[in-house]
């Protein structure tokens, strides 16, 4: 059976986001340093063949010449070496020149090249990168519903480009799949890879492989009659194959077996191309995952006309704050229940640019808290890198800091400390919650919802018991860029999406005044499909906005 096949050796060759040791490296501003180690690399390699060419060239002139001589000398040996001239220049060449000759075929202009590789080599994508690109990829259409015939040609949604996938690309994209166990993605590209090699493409990989893996992984899929033909095909191509004619007389005996307990006769595989939706995509951990998936390609946003209508617009001065009242900031609702707005102009281009500096160097995988333990850990549904900022490393960290208090009413000495993230293609945080869940309790008298949320997701109470301030009472996130298509935050709970503008801010209470934690605000950064999203944000804590935000009477007020 296919399980039992050999290792194949693979490389993927687009890629969106990679690894170096254990951390992957998802963020476009460190991708931008590989483009141009790149580019040094061209320059390096250059050097190289100029070397090499000037050193051939060299050893060219020497062959010519010595043939000329040679020619000469062996015509009449004796007569040659009559002359005491010629006798001495013999000796001189074999003592010497010819030990020259040896030592400039031995000079290896390589060295500098190689030594340059070696000194980059370090900071290359490895073997754990590429499965990493190839699943953004594969992250992306399935959010973006993009079939593979669209990725390899560079057709994406807005844009076109020359980033095309090859038969190899296609293939790679399709093992690397197959050998995560993903038989449906290993379907969708290995189906690609083979309709771009019947086209006539050039590739490495032969039809016997692709067949090879594609009748295997439809098998999987649970297509008999597709495996089947399939497997024909692969045994009329190669009747020695190690494996095709064993797996074919298996997936017969299947089929026969499958058509005797339906009591139908035999039926030709279907002739429709495989392609998008020819099957169903496996469930995953996600319980929301069609209704976020829908949200980040703007379907299925819960805004009616008449409820748009009462969404408003205002000058907000923070309750008459001495800060604000001659430059108040825009708001603008973007929902009512719960509320969530957007302050617009909160952060300036020098302000953006200046926190992007100091994140730089500093950015790593980002994490969230380990419900069990309370301690921060990577996790594969959050993929950015994120770096932390306190206000007293530059005064527009601080300056920053203070508007977002004064605009909010609450108090940042218990916030924590200014996150900021970088989410490059494919770039995501799936659903999660700001606050820390606690225990179900069996007296809770709220909505069906509610209760139904409580059941469904772990608890974990001790997320932030270590620093003291109690929950993350609510969030603020700053857009720092605008981003050419994806990177919506959505919030599946009741269907809203907003998108990222650069310069605003969105604002929400994650808890209720009672202290019970909102479950509606459950919310997610969708992969980012083109471009780069750079955002920071704020989580305000319970401590210290006692007075800012004072009980309600309610549980849920």
């Amino acid at each position: 059976m296919r399980e039992s096949l050999s290792l194949f050796s693979w490389a993927l060759l687009f890629s969106c986001c990679w690894v170096t040791q254990a951390e992957i490296f998802t963020s476009i501003s460190h991708m931008t340093d590989l483009v141009y180690t790149e580019k040094e690399l061209v320059q390096s390699l250059k050097e190289y063949i100029k070397a090499e060419e000037s050193k051939l060239a060299a050893v060219k002139s020497w062959a010519n010449k010595l043939d000329a001589l040679t020619k000469v000398s062996t015509s009449d040996p004796e007569g040659y070496l009559a002359h005491p001239v010629n006798a001495y220049k013999l000796v001189k060449r074999l003592n010497t020149e010819w030990s020259e000759l040896e030592s400039l075929v031995l000079q290896n202009p390589s060295d500098g090249f190689v030594s340059n590789m070696s000194m980059h080599r370090q900071y290359f994508p490895g073997e754990e990168d590429k499965t990493g690109a190839a699943k953004a990829l594969m992250r992306l259409q399935d959010t973006y519903q993009l079939d593979s015939e669209a990725f390899s040609k560079g057709k994406l949604p807005g844009m076109h480009s020359n980033a095309m996938l090859t038969v190899d690309d296609c293939f790679d994209m399709g093992k690397t799949a197959y050998n995560d166990g993903d038989y449906y993605h290993a379907v969708l590209w290995m189906q690609q890879s083979l309709k771009q090699l019947d086209a006539g493409e050039e590739a490495v990989i032969s039809k016997a492989d692709i067949l090879d893996y594609l009748s295997y992984s439809v098998y999987q899929m649970g297509d008999l009659p597709r495996a089947v033909e399939l497997t024909r095909r692969l045994v009329a191509i190669d009747p020695s194959h190690e494996r095709a004619g064993g797996n074919l007389r298996y997936f017969e005996r299947l089929l026969f077996k499958q058509l005797n307990e339906l009591k139908q006769t035999q039926q030709s595989a279907s002739e429709e191309p495989i392609q998008l939706g020819t099957y169903i995509r496996p469930k995953d951990h996600l319980p929301e995952r069609d209704t976020y998936e829908a949200l980040c390609r703007g379907e299925g946003v819960q805004m009616s006309e008449a409820r748009r209508s009462r969404l408003l617009c205002r000058y907000q001065d923070g309750k008459r704050n001495p800060r604000l009242l001659l430059k108040p900031i825009k708001e603008e609702d973007e929902w009512d229940s719960p509320r969530i707005v957007r302050f617009l102009d909160m952060l300036s281009d020098e302000e953006i640019e200046k926190i992007k500096e100091l994140a730089k160097p500093r950015l790593a995988r980002a994490t969230v808290r380990d419900p069990k333990t309370g301690v921060l850990t990577t996790a594969n549904y959050r993929v950015s890198k994120s770096a932390w900022l306190e206000g007293e490393e530059d005064p527009i960290i601080d300056r920053v800091n203070q508007r977002i208090e004064d605009i909010t009413g609450l108090t940042v000495d218990t916030a924590e400390l200014l996150q900021v993230a970088n989410y490059g293609v494919g770039g995501q945080y799936e659903p999660h919650f700001d606050f820390s869940r606690r225990p179900f309790d069996s007296n809770f008298k709220g909505d069906g919802n509610r209760l139904a949320t409580f059941l469904n997701y772990k608890d974990e109470p001790d997320a932030f018991k270590r620093l003291g301030t109690g929950n993350r009472v609510a969030t603020v996130l700053n857009y720092m860029s605008d981003v050419e298509a994806g990177g919506a935050t959505v919030f599946p709970d009741f269907g809203a999406a907003i998108k990222p503008k650069k310069g605003t801010s969105v604002f929400w209470y994650n808890l209720f005044r009672s202290g019970e934690g909102d479950y509606r605000t459950r919310h997610a950064a969708c992969p980012v499909l083109v471009g780069s999203k750079w955002v920071s944000n704020k989580w305000f804590h319970e401590r210290g906005q006692e007075f800012r935000r004072p009980c309600g009477l309610t549980e849920v007020d």
